[in-house]
């Protein structure tokens, strides 16, 4: 005869099973991707990115991950690592890699020496570099007030500390300074 005890257990679902069939979602449950915050702010974020794409890369021939570059030094008052500039876009490094090596060719930007560490080199804009990123920052951040203008002054403030809510809460840098104060790339 079969023990009580272990008929039982055997019905039972485990810990580890029963959080997984708690998470599981019944079969007449779907996700919406329109609903969901992860996929919606993924999709908003290639639009902007796109949209502000089309002002650096008709006009100057840069695309996204060089513009990333670019932008990175532009508001560093430092040299930087091309690992930093990887670190703060969060873009892969190879990519990155490849910007580095298209605007070196373009003498854009340039290497400096790590005073610190003589086989790391760092990034910096060159003077041609420089003139190209304070020509552009006007025009995207016109393009920004035009993609924003649908909200209102209120909502613009709301929005941009409600950002900053959701990046703090997944302990993102937010600023230069902390990034260096921290050392975090």
């Amino acid at each position: 005869m079969a023990n009580p005890a272990d008929t039982a257990s055997r019905r039972q679902p485990k810990p580890v099973e029963a959080s997984r069939n708690a998470a599981a979602p019944h079969a007449e449950e779907r996700l919406d991707l329109f609903k969901f915050a992860p996929f919606r702010l993924n999709r908003l974020a290639a639009e902007v990115s796109a949209a502000l794409a089309s002002e650096y890369r008709e006009r100057y021939g840069l695309d996204i991950p060089e513009w990333r570059v670019l932008a990175t030094l532009g508001f560093r008052r430092e040299a930087c690592s091309a690992q930093y500039v990887a670190e703060c876009t969060r873009t892969h490094k190879s990519t990155i890699s490849r910007a580095v090596t298209a605007l070196l060719e373009r003498r854009l930007i340039e290497r400096v020496e790590n005073a610190e560490d003589r086989r790391e080199f760092r990034l910096r804009l060159t003077r041609k570099g420089k003139t190209l990123y304070e020509e552009l920052i006007p025009r995207l951040q016109q393009r920004e007030r035009e993609i924003m203008a649908c909200l209102s002054a209120d909502e613009r403030r709301a929005f941009d500390r409600l950002i900053g809510k959701i990046e703090a809460s997944l302990d993102l840098i937010q600023t230069s300074e902390e990034a260096d104060a921290k050392q975090a790339y």
